[in-house]
C-alpha cells in the first residue's frame, strides 16, 4: 500500500477540478459574520438527510449540545428521505416558513446555489477551510464567495463476505477478471439457493451504473460551447452500461428495478456474497435498529455479523460523493445558523464521522481517515474517482430520475442498451438546456 500522505494527495488532485455557476447578491447584506449570536430563546431549524439519523447520530447530538452551550439557542433537526427531499425543499423555499440550515448532496447543490437560496457565509470562520476538498466545496462557491461548507465524502467499495470468499476458495480481487472469476465460484458453490445473489445490485443504482461507464472511458454529458451535449449514447459509455448490465443479469437476483437505498439491509439477511456500497455501509449490513421505524432503538447483530470485509472496487473508478451544508438565504437566524454549522463540522465532528466508515471533509484529515480500520479501502478507492456533470441544473436530471429509468429499461429487457442510452441523452439534454 501507498503512503496514506499519498492517498490524500491523490483525492485531493481528484477534486480539484469540480466547480459551480451561479449568481450572488453583490451587497453582502447576507454575510453571517455581521450578525449578533445571542441564541436564547431561539430555536434553529436544521434539515439533515436521514444518513445523519441512523448511523451517526450522536456526532448531531453533541455538535447540537456544544452549539448550545456557546449561544443558548435550541435545535430542532427534522431529518429527510433521500426520496423526496428535493421536491420538499422546493415546495418550502417558495414559502416564508424555511429551515435555518440545510443539508444537501454535493451535486445537487450548484442548482440552489446559482438561484439564491443560500446566504453567503464567512469561509474563515470554519475549521479546515483552507484544505478542504474541492469536490465538495466547489458545487459552494460562486464568483470568490462562498455559501456552503462541506459536510462529509464517501468512496464506493466492494463489500463483501468473508466466511463465503473462504468457503469458496476465493479471495478479494484485485482486478475485474479476478472480480468475475470469484462471482463465478461463489455461484457455483451456492447454487442450490435459487435466492441467492453472487453479486447483489439494485437495477436503479445510478451511482454503480456510471461507475461502469467511466470506467470504460465514458461519461454522462459534456459541454460544447453553451450547450450541454448526453454523451450516454457514445460507444465507450454503451460498453460500460452493457459491462455493467451483464453483472446484473448473472449475478443479482431479486427485483432488478430497485434502487439502492436498502441494500444494506438486504445484504444483512445473509442471502448475498458481495454488493457496491458506501463504506459505512460494511457497518450497516451488520448491525440493524431492532425497530426499523425507530432511529433511536438499539442496534442488534445481523445474520452477517463478523464475515464482512471491503476492498476497493477493482478496475472501477469510484464516485465520491458527499454532502455540503448551507444557511437558507430567508432564514431568520443566519448567523446562528452558519454558528451551528461551525460546530457540526469542525475537527471534533469530523473525526467522530471517521469511525463511521466516512471520508472527512478536508485533505488534513485523510491521514486520520485511512488509519481507522475499516477506512482503508474508502481511501484506496478515492484514488479512483469520478464526479457528475458539474451543470447549473444537474439536481433537476437526478430529481427526474433520468438515469434510473434507463437502467430499468436496459435490466427489464424493455429497450437495448443503445435505445436506452439515446433516450436518456435526449432527457439530459432537454433538462440542462432548457
Amino acid at each position: 500500500m501507498r503512503h496514506r500522505i499519498a492517498i490524500a494527495a491523490a483525492l485531493a488532485a481528484t477534486l480539484f477540478g469540480a466547480a459551480a455557476c451561479g449568481g450572488s447578491d453583490d451587497s453582502g447584506a447576507n454575510d453571517t459574520s455581521a450578525q449578533a449570536l445571542d441564541g436564547k430563546g431561539k430555536t434553529l431549524k436544521v434539515w439533515l438527510m436521514v444518513d445523519a439519523q441512523t448511523s451517526w447520530k450522536q456526532v448531531v447530538d453533541d455538535a447540537n449540545a456544544r452549539f448550545t452551550a456557546a449561544t443558548g439557542a435550541s435545535v430542532n433537526v427534522e431529518y429527510q428521505q433521500w426520496a423526496n427531499h428535493l421536491t420538499k425543499l422546493d415546495a418550502t423555499l417558495a414559502g416564508s416558513d424555511v429551515p435555518d440550515v440545510v443539508e444537501l448532496g454535493n451535486t445537487e447543490m450548484p442548482k440552489y446555489v446559482f438561484s439564491g437560496a443560500f446566504a453567503e457565509l464567512d469561509k474563515s470562520r470554519f475549521e479546515n477551510s483552507a484544505n478542504w476538498l474541492k469536490g465538495l466545496s466547489g458545487p459552494c462557491e460562486l464568483d470568490g464567495k462562498t455559501y456552503c461548507v462541506p459536510y462529509y465524502a464517501g468512496a464506493r467499495v466492494l463489500i463483501y463476505r468473508t466466511d463465503l470468499f473462504e468457503a469458496a476458495g476465493v479471495k478479494a480481487p484485485t482486478s475485474y477478471a479476478e472480480l468475475t472469476a470469484a462471482a463465478d465460484s461463489l455461484k457455483t458453490k451456492n447454487g442450490s439457493n435459487k435466492k441467492f445473489a453472487t453479486f447483489y445490485m439494485p437495477g436503479a443504482y445510478w451511482y454503480a451504473a456510471m461507475s461502469w461507464v467511466y470506467a470504460e472511458g465514458g461519461q454522462i454529458a459534456k459541454k460544447d460551447g453553451d450547450k450541454w451535449t448526453g454523451t450516454l449514447s457514445d460507444p465507450q459509455a454503451q460498453a460500460g452500461l452493457q459491462k455493467w448490465a451483464d453483472l446484473v443479469k448473472a449475478y443479482s437476483a431479486g427485483d432488478v428495478t430497485k434502487d439502492e437505498n436498502d441494500q444494506a439491509q438486504i445484504f444483512a439477511q445473509g442471502e448475498s456474497a458481495m454488493f457496491y456500497g458506501n463504506g459505512w455501509e460494511v457497518g450497516a449490513a451488520q448491525e440493524q435498529r431492532k425497530d426499523p421505524n425507530d432511529p433511536n432503538s438499539a442496534l442488534v447483530a445481523t445474520k452477517v455479523k463478523g464475515k464482512v470485509a471491503s476492498a476497493p472496487m477493482p478496475g472501477i473508478p469510484s464516485f465520491l460523493g458527499g454532502s455540503d451544508i448551507g444557511v437558507a438565504a430567508k432564514s431568520q437566524n443566519q448567523a446562528l445558523a452558519a454558528e451551528w454549522i461551525k460546530y457540526f463540522t469542525d475537527t471534533k465532528s469530523q473525526e467522530a464521522l471517521l469511525a463511521k466508515s466516512v471520508l472527512p471533509n478536508a485533505t488534513n484529515l485523510l491521514d486520520k481517515a485511512a488509519a481507522v480500520t475499516g477506512n482503508e479501502a474508502t481511501a484506496l478507492a478515492a484514488k479512483s474517482s469520478w464526479f457528475v456533470p458539474m451543470a447549473e441544473k444537474w439536481a433537476d436530471v437526478e430529481k427526474a430520475a433520468v438515469l434510473q429509468q434507463m437502467q430499468r429499461d436496459i435490466v427489464t429487457g424493455k429497450k437495448s442498451v443503445a435505445d436506452a442510452a439515446a433516450w436518456a441523452d435526449g432527457e439530459i439534454e432537454k433538462t440542462l438546456n432548457g
